[in-house]
């Protein structure tokens, strides 16, 4: 590993000591069986709660295991994979990574880099490293660990690269873990992105409101947008999508039930990948 854990109580320097990791004042935290540590502490978490549930797991890595955004996570580690194509020994976090889906491919993509997944729920993350493990080809170049994205286990300016993926965004603390003039990739849902799925739920369905990041830290160096259509041909794929949105959270029952009556569905995907550069 390139880049050293800290210990979420003292902000000490982690060394892994057979199956734990350790810092020099005693505090110890345990390598799960997958290889992953959880590093996520009681101090205003519930670590068993924290994050997405193990049902929205379940939907997200179903859905996402049927290929529809694999366009998106191989244009995204293609990215990654040009931007770090001058650097010795690239490291990437993948801040608010969530079941590993695009952690794993970006890692086969960019194979020069390690990528160091962190999500706050324990779920994500115990998915995330079995992903790994079942991957073909099995990739050695990447981490996984439970932690907050406003609070990442690794110490200042050490990584190339934070990558959010639908995830929340810290300006501050992206800021201190990467290196002088190291990137931020944020990736967001485009204006019409699910619109079909939309057309369903609402009688006037409405396009997304541009993502307004701030970002006084960071210099916007290039906006790549991904467009196409999918079609889902089957009610379990539907609700699958539906259940991994936040739409999920916030729609009435009787919409929720009119989509489950939908055993086929056509729907836009948009996304923006936007780049910045560490001021």
């Amino acid at each position: 590993m390139k880049l050293s854990y800290l210990c979420p109580v003292c902000r000490g320097k982690l060394k892994q000591h057979e199956n734990a990791f350790r810092c020099p004042k005693g505090h110890s935290f345990d390598i799960s069986r997958k290889g992953y540590v959880n590093l996520l502490t009681t101090k205003g978490h519930n670590p068993d709660k924290a994050g997405d549930n193990k049902e929205m797991i379940r939907a997200r890595s179903g859905f996402l295991d049927s290929g529809h955004y694999e366009p998106l996570a191989r244009k995204v580690g293609t990215l990654i994979d040009d931007l770090t194509s001058d650097i010795k020994e690239p490291a990437v976090i993948d801040s608010g990574c969530g079941e590993g889906y695009y952690t794993v491919i970006y890692s086969q993509i960019a194979g020069r880099c390690e990528l160091y997944g962190v999500d706050i729920s324990k779920h994500g993350i115990d998915h995330a490293a079995s992903r790994a493990r079942s991957a073909a080809p099995k990739p050695d170049n990447v981490f996984f660990s439970v932690g907050s994205a406003f609070s990442l286990p690794f110490k200042d300016s050490t990584a190339d690269i934070v990558i959010s993926t639908f995830a929340p965004v810290s300006n501050d603390e992206y800021a201190r873990v990467l290196k002088p003039g190291g990137r931020l990739i944020i990736v967001s849902p485009g204006a019409r992105h699910l619109f079909g799925l939309k057309r369903v739920l609402y009688e006037k369905p409405y396009e997304n409101e541009p993502n307004r990041y701030a970002l006084s830290k960071f210099t916007l160096e290039d906006t790549l947008t991904l467009e196409y259509s999918v079609t889902l041909e089957c009610s379990e794929q539907i609700m699958q999508l539906f259940t991994m949105t936040p739409y999920y959270y916030k729609t009435s029952k009787d919409a929720a039930d009119r989509l489950r009556a939908v055993s086929r569905l056509e729907t836009e995907l948009g996304f923006e990948i936007r780049v910045y550069t560490k001021n």
